[in-house]
C-alpha cells in the first residue's frame, strides 16, 4: 500500500531521483518551488489496448461520471428516508384496538309495538364475518384493488414501482400503488393528503397491520368499513342501499359494480353516473376473467346484465313522522349529533300504532272538511311548456313534489270544457270530469267563496300541478293540501306517555310540528285552570259570579269584553259559568281573586310564568300555550291532581340490545282516583310501572274532582254537547275559541287518555265564522276518541275523602270540600239572584186582566 506522502510519479522505480531542472519562473508564497509533474511511464512489456477496448473504457469512465450525481442523490434520499422513518415510527398509532373499532349504524326509532317508524343518520351495517362473504365478492375486490393481496406483506413492491414510474413520467402523485392493507391503514388512521411522509407512514403502518392480523381479518375489516358513496359504509350497507339485498343475494354483476365504487364513490356511482359505473363494472369483470377468476361463459353472462341499482329507502313499517322527529331531536341532545347518528341506537317510543293511525285520520279528515267548506285555493304551481315535455320529464317534475298521504300529485296535460287529462306519473293518467271539480269554488276570504265551476276549465288550466283525492265511495275529486294548520296530542294522564301525536296534515308537506312548537292563545280552554285557582282560595262550584258588563282602560281605549252570545245572565253559579263558558263571569272572578294569585297557582299545571299574562286578560286565555302544554295541564284533572311530565321515549338500547336509558316516568296514583274492577279492565300498564316514582300532587284531589265534574257537564249540557254522540259518561272537556275564530280548541279526556285538538292558520289569520272550538276542533276530537276509546271500559272516579254533598238554596245539590260546607260563596261573595217577586194582587176581575 502506498504511503500518504508518496508522489503519483514515483511509479515502480522507487530508487530513482528526479533529473535537475531549470530555475522556476515563479515561486509559491512559502518559498518552495512547485514541481512540474512528470508524465507517467508506460509499463514495460504491456501491449497497447485494442482500439475497441479503449473506446469501451472511455465510455465506461464517462458513464460513471454521469451517474455519480444521481447515485449520490439516491444515497442522500435513502438517508433522508431513514431519518423520516426514525421520526415517524414513534408517531404511528397503536393498532391493537383496530378490530375493536365500533361499527356504526343509523339511529332507528320504533313504535310501542316494535314497528320501525324512522331511520336517521349514516347508513352503516353490522360487520359481516369473512366466512359469510361470497367468494365472488372477494374475488371482485381483490381483482380490482389488489391482485397480489394474498402474496405480499402489506406493501406491493411491483405496485409501488409502477406508481414511481408514473410519478417520474407525469410528476403527479395520482397513483399511489396502495394495497388493500395500505387502504385500511389510511382510512382508519391517516389523512388522505398526498405527501411523502403520509405515504411512508402508510407503508410502515400497513406492515404492522400485516403482522398483527391475518389476511382474512384484514379483508374482512376492509370490506366492512370502506366507503361506497351515498353515506353507505361497508359492503353490507352498500348491498342494501343500492340493491336492497343481502350479500348472498347479489348477482355477479352487482358484486362487480360494488367493487368498482371504493376507488371513486361519486364518479363510478350507478345512481349519479350510470354510464361510467357500467364501464367500471365491465372492467372489473374483465380483470376477473384475465386472472382466471371467471370462465368466459360467466363473464359474458355477467356482462349482459343491465343496471339494477336504485336509491335506498328504509322499510318504514309505520308512519309517525312528527313523533319521530321529536325523538331525533331528543337523542341528539342526549348523545351529541355524531354519536346519535352512528351508534346504532334503538329507540322505542310510547307511540301506540292504532291510536296514531286514528289521530292522523281524524286530523286529516277535519282539516280537509274545513278546506271543503272554504273553497279551492288553486294549483300548487303551474308548469310552463307542459305540452313539449315527455313522460320521463314529467315524472322528474312530479318526483320533486312532497309526498302527501291520500293526495297523489299530478299535472294537467290537456284541458277542455268537459274534462281534463291529469298525468299522475309512471305512465298513469286520470280524466278529471265536471262532477269531480264541482266543489271547487274559488277561495276569496275566510267567509267568501266564488261561484261553483260550470266547466272543468273553470277549475284547472293546462300545466296546473294539482292533487287528487279518493272519496269513501271510491270516486276521485280535485283536491288540495289544506292550508289550515292543526294538531292532535293524546297522552296517558297516569305517566305522561304520548300515545299519539300529529303536528299537521303531513310531515312531508310541512315539518313544523304544531303540537309542540305552535304557541297559540288557548282561549276558553284555559278557564278550568283559572277556576281551579279560585277553588284553592275558597270558592266552590256553588259560588256566584257576576255575568254582567265589565270595562277597564286598555292600550286602545276602554276594554269591554263580551260573551259569545252578547247577552248577560247576571249572578250565576260557577258550575253554570264554566259549563256555558261565560267570559264575563270568569273575568269577574279573577277581578275579585287577584291576577297574581291566579298566575301563581296556574303554574302548578306546567305553564311557565312568562306565558301567563300579568293582567286580567289571562281569564280569557289570552296567553300562549302549545297543544302539548294544554294536554299536560288537563291531565292533572284526569288523574286526580298529579302533575306528570310528557315523554315519548320509553327506552333506548344499543346495537346489541343493551339498555342505555329507560324513562321510568313518575306516575299518578291510579288506585287513589279510579274505582277499578278486580280484573283491571282493559288498561295496560307499562313494564316497571309498579316501581316508578310517584308523580307530585300538583293540586288538591278534591279540586280536581270538582273541575272534573264540571267538565263532564260541558259535554252533557254545555258548549261541548256534540261529544255526547260518544255515549261515554266518563269524558269531560272544554271548548276554546279566540277572537275572530283565529284558534279553535277542544281539550278533553277520559281517565285513560287526555286529548287536545287545535286548528288555526299558521299566520294567525281568522278561520272564518262558525269555526269555533265546539265545531271545528271538537269534530276531530270526537272522531279520534271514538276509535281510541273503543276497547277501554267506562271509568268510575272515587270521591276523595273530606268532601260532602250539600243542598243549595233554590234546589239542587253540590259536592264541596268539607271545610266550606257552611261557606259556599267564597271569600268575596256575590249575592245571588233576587228572589222572584210574589204575585201581584189583582184589583180587577181576572177576565178584565185577560182582556187587556
Amino acid at each position: 500500500m502506498a504511503s500518504q506522502d508518496q508522489s503519483p510519479s514515483s511509479g515502480s522505480h522507487s530508487g530513482e531521483r528526479d533529473t535537475p531542472r531549470s530555475p522556476p519562473r515563479w515561486t509559491r508564497a512559502d518559498g518552495n518551488v512547485p514541481r512540474k509533474k512528470k508524465p507517467a511511464r508506460k509499463p514495460k512489456g504491456k501491449p497497447e489496448p485494442h482500439p475497441v477496448v479503449a473506446v469501451l473504457g472511455w465510455f465506461g469512465r464517462m458513464l460513471a461520471g454521469v451517474l455519480a450525481i444521481p447515485l449520490d442523490l439516491a444515497l442522500l434520499a435513502l438517508f433522508g428516508a431513514a431519518v423520516v422513518v426514525y421520526v415517524t415510527l414513534p408517531e404511528l398509532p397503536d393498532i391493537e384496538g383496530l378490530t375493536d373499532i365500533p361499527f356504526e349504524e343509523p339511529l332507528r326509532v320504533y313504535s310501542a309495538q316494535g314497528s320501525l317508524i324512522a331511520e336517521f343518520g349514516i347508513q352503516r351495517r353490522r360487520a359481516v364475518a369473512f366466512s359469510d362473504l361470497p367468494a365472488n365478492l372477494i374475488n371482485a375486490f381483490v381483482a380490482t384493488e389488489d391482485a397480489r393481496f394474498f402474496a405480499h406483506v402489506g406493501v406491493d413492491a411491483i405496485g409501488l414501482l409502477r406508481a414511481a414510474v408514473h410519478v417520474a413520467r407525469t410528476g403527479s402523485l395520482t397513483q399511489g400503488g396502495s394495497t388493500i392493507t395500505m387502504q385500511v391503514a389510511r382510512n382508519f388512521y391517516l389523512s388522505r393528503a398526498k405527501t411523502m411522509r403520509r405515504k411512508l407512514a402508510e407503508l410502515l403502518l400497513a406492515m404492522q397491520i400485516e403482522k398483527a392480523l391475518t389476511k382474512e381479518e384484514i379483508l374482512e375489516l376492509y370490506l366492512n368499513k370502506i366507503f361506497f358513496g351515498h353515506r353507505a359504509y361497508g359492503v353490507s350497507a352498500a348491498a342494501e342501499f343500492y340493491y336492497r339485498k343481502t350479500l348472498d343475494e347479489l348477482t355477479l354483476a352487482e358484486m362487480a359494480m360494488l367493487a368498482g365504487l371504493p376507488k371513486a364513490p361519486s364518479a363510478n356511482n350507478p345512481l349519479s353516473n350510470p354510464e361510467r359505473a357500467l364501464e367500471r363494472r365491465n372492467y372489473i369483470l374483465g380483470r376477473m376473467r384475465e386472472i382466471g377468476l371467471l370462465t368466459e361463459e360467466r363473464y359474458r353472462d355477467a356482462l349482459a346484465e343491465p343496471l339494477t341499482a336504485t336509491h335506498y329507502r328504509p322499510e318504514i313499517q309505520f308512519e309517525a313522522d312528527y313523533a319521530a322527529e321529536m325523538v331525533r331531536q331528543e337523542v341528539v341532545e342526549r348523545f351529541g349529533e355524531e354519536q346519535a347518528y352512528s351508534l346504532g341506537l334503538l329507540v322505542y317510543t310510547t307511540i301506540d300504532e292504532p291510536m296514531q293511525q286514528a289521530a292522523d285520520a281524524a286530523l286529516r279528515k277535519g282539516l280537509m272538511a274545513y278546506n271543503l267548506r272554504h273553497g279551492y285555493h288553486g294549483p300548487e304551481a303551474n308548469l310552463a311548456g307542459v305540452a313539449s315535455l315527455g313522460k320521463s320529464q314529467l315524472d322528474e317534475v312530479l318526483d320533486e313534489r312532497p309526498r302527501v298521504p291520500g293526495l297523489p300529485v299530478g299535472v294537467v296535460t290537456q284541458v277542455a270544457a268537459d274534462q281534463a287529462t291529469v298525468y299522475l306519473g309512471n305512465g298513469r293518467e286520470h280524466q278529471l270530469i265536471r262532477k269531480e271539480v264541482a266543489w271547487a269554488r274559488r277561495y276569496k276570504t275566510e267567509n267568501w267563496r266564488g261561484p261553483a265551476p260550470r266547466r272543468v276549465s273553470d277549475a284547472v288550466a293546462l300545466g296546473d300541478i294539482i292533487r287528487l283525492r279518493q272519496t269513501d265511495e271510491g270516486d276521485w275529486r280535485l283536491a288540495q293540501v289544506p292550508l289550515v294548520g292543526g294538531a292532535l296530542v293524546a297522552m296517558s294522564p297516569w305517566d305522561g306517555a304520548l300515545r299519539a301525536l300529529s303536528g299537521g296534515y303531513a310531515f312531508q308537506w310541512s315539518k313544523f310540528n304544531r303540537a309542540v312548537d305552535a304557541k297559540r292563545q288557548p282561549g276558553s280552554s284555559f278557564k278550568p285552570f283559572v277556576y281551579a285557582a279560585a277553588f284553592e282560595q275558597g270558592w266552590t262550584p256553588a259560588s256566584y259570579v257576576r255575568d254582567q258588563p265589565f270595562e277597564m282602560p286598555g292600550a286602545r281605549g276602554m276594554w269591554r269584553p263580551q260573551n259569545a252570545d252578547g247577552k248577560f245572565l247576571g249572578p250565576i253559579r260557577i258550575r253554570q259559568a264554566l259549563t256555558m263558558s261565560r267570559n264575563l263571569a270568569v273575568i269577574d272572578l279573577v277581578d275579585r281573586m287577584g291576577v297574581d294569585v291566579a298566575r301563581d297557582y296556574i303554574q302548578r299545571f306546567g305553564f311557565p310564568l312568562e306565558s301567563i299574562p300579568n293582567n286580567i286578560v289571562l281569564a280569557l286565555g289570552a296567553g300562549a300555550a302549545t297543544p302539548l302544554e294544554i294536554t299536560t295541564g288537563f291531565s292533572v284533572f284526569a288523574n286526580g291532581g298529579h302533575k306528570v311530565e310528557p315523554y315519548v321515549i320509553a327506552r333506548i338500547e344499543d346495537v346489541h340490545g343493551n339498555l342505555l336509558y329507560s324513562a321510568n316516568a313518575a306516575r299518578a296514583c291510579i288506585d287513589c282516583w279510579l274505582d277499578l274492577p278486580e280484573d283491571g279492565g282493559a288498561r295496560t300498564v307499562p313494564d316497571g310501572a309498579s316501581d316508578a316514582p310517584r308523580a307530585p300532587q300538583a293540586i288538591d284531589p278534591r279540586i280536581a274532582y270538582q273541575i272534573d265534574s264540571i267538565l263532564k257537564n260541558v259535554v252533557t249540557s254545555g258548549t261541548g254537547t256534540r261529544a255526547r254522540v260518544l255515549n261515554r259518561p266518563d269524558i269531560g272537556g272544554k271548548t276554546g275559541t279566540t277572537n275572530d275564530s283565529r284558534d279553535s280548541w277542544f281539550a278533553g279526556y277520559q281517565p285513560e287518555l287526555a286529548t287536545v285538538v287545535w286548528m288555526g292558520m299558521d299566520d294567525n289569520r281568522p278561520l272564518g265564522s262558525g269555526e269555533w272550538g265546539g265545531t271545528a276542533a271538537l269534530g276531530v276530537w270526537i272522531d279520534f276518541m271514538r276509535e281510541a276509546l273503543a276497547d277501554i271500559p267506562v271509568a268510575t272516579i272515587k270521591q276523595p275523602a273530606d268532601m260532602v254533598q250539600v243542598s243549595l238554596p233554590g234546589g239542587g245539590t253540590e259536592v264541596v270540600r268539607v271545610e266550606y260546607r257552611n261557606n259556599l260563596n267564597g271569600p268575596k261573595p256575590v249575592a245571588g239572584p233576587a228572589a222572584p217577586a210574589p204575585p201581584r194582587r189583582r184589583s180587577a176581575p181576572r177576565v178584565i186582566d185577560e182582556l187587556f
